[in-house]
């Protein structure tokens, strides 16, 4: 199956892992951009562009599923 992942929390990031340990074809993430963090607001990726990344795979940052 080819599966397209959608997800910004930390938890999501597991299930991402989950999935391609099991073997499932994923196409590509959907992720949320990159927000400014910490004292020098430097852009911070989340968990799951930072597992996809790990993992290889496409990663998306659209502005709004909309």
């Amino acid at each position: 199956m080819r599966l397209v992942f959608a997800g910004t929390p930390s938890f999501a990031a597991a299930a991402l892992a989950a999935l391609a340990a099991a073997g499932h074809h994923i196409v590509g993430v959907l992720t949320q951009p990159d927000r400014p963090a910490g004292r020098g607001l430097h852009l911070t990726p989340s968990a799951v562009k930072q597992r996809a990344l790990a993992l290889g795979l496409p990663v998306a940052q659209p502005r709004s599923l909309r």
